[in-house]
């Protein structure tokens, strides 16, 4: 008789985890209810986790994972499709794991490993944002002054982290749309045209597809 594989438990909790976070919020949900939820006891969770916070810093590490892995793709962006791509990549990091985003204030104020880790996160975000709008500025002759870029990426970085709802979270044209002033009219029409024959897929990229769907934006 073959051998059965073994259990994925720690994944599974961390996927139930995630599940009940996003839909009911962190502050609400207990160790108790996820392994109610997956029908194992409470020793067998804290087993694989000795603490919820073992947990939530683990599903903080894959969001990190996610994150990092688009903006490493910031130096391909060069036109106003990609930057579509690009940010609706990031907005599928904050989907999957919205609970980090709603529950911010919580995280920073009573976990110091996320509160280190989301401050070198934001300060990748920033230059990443930078690293766009110089690319942008080459690549489609887009004229705006240092001072102007920093404004434009820091209102883009706060819609980025603060403003979450899925319908807004599906259509990147509201983060997109704050270079249209900087934009010719062509480039605008251009813009226009990429966001009204433009589907939102039915479900976000995965972290490892992240990088696929940023060069398939450069290239469209």
């Amino acid at each position: 008789m073959s051998k059965k594989p073994p259990r994925r438990t720690a994944e599974r909790i961390l996927e139930v985890a995630l599940d009940l976070c996003n839909r009911f919020g962190m502050t609400n949900v207990s160790t108790t209810q996820i392994a109610s939820e997956m029908r194992i006891s409470p020793g067998n969770l804290y087993y694989h986790y000795a603490s919820k916070d073992d947990l939530i810093n683990k599903l903080f590490d894959q969001h990190e994972c996610a994150v990092l892995a688009v903006l490493r793709t910031s130096d391909l962006v060069r036109d106003l499709p990609a930057t579509w791509s690009f940010c609706e990549a990031l907005f599928g990091c904050v989907w999957q794991y919205r609970f980090i985003y709603r529950d911010l204030n919580h995280l920073l104020a009573n976990n110091r490993r996320i509160e280190t880790h989301m401050q070198v996160l934001l300060a990748h975000k920033q230059t990443a944002l930078q690293e766009i709008l110089a690319g942008l500025r080459h690549g489609q002759s887009l004229q705006w002054s240092p001072d102007e870029a920093q404004e434009i990426g820091a209102g883009m970085l706060l819609v980025l982290m603060y403003w979450l709802s899925y319908e807004y979270v599906q259509d990147p044209r509201q983060m997109v749309g704050l270079l249209v002033p900087y934009l010719p009219a062509g480039a605008r029409q251009q813009l226009d045209e990429w966001a009204q024959r433009h589907v939102p897929p039915p479900a976000w990229p995965a972290a490892a597809a992240v990088q696929d769907a940023v060069v398939a934006g450069r290239h469209a």
